[in-house]
């Protein structure tokens, strides 16, 4: 599966990170230690995110650290509003 590459993907996927660690706090379902990487953060966010059905899951095989970051990213991209300097 090709994906197609956001503009400002990287800075979309920091700030995704940043809300769905926010979500997932938010809704008690975990508490992130500061020893934790940002991959560890990425496979708990993007599994809460599908359980949670917020996203749609990608099939097993499919599923990496850049497949996640880029899913990350469009749901992130979704929730700005329009004009955002991110979405240019």
């Amino acid at each position: 599966m090709a994906t197609k590459k956001l503009k400002h993907e990287a800075e979309l996927f920091k700030a995704a990170l940043i809300a769905g660690v926010k979500y997932a706090e938010g809704r008690k379902a975990v508490e992130f230690e500061a020893t934790d990487s940002a991959g560890q953060k990425l496979l708990y966010v993007y599994r809460l995110l599908v359980h949670d059905k917020i996203i749609q899951p990608m099939p097993e095989d499919q599923v990496a650290e850049k497949t996640m970051r880029h899913k990350l990213a469009l749901w992130h991209a979704r929730s700005l509003p329009k004009g955002h300097p991110l979405l240019d």
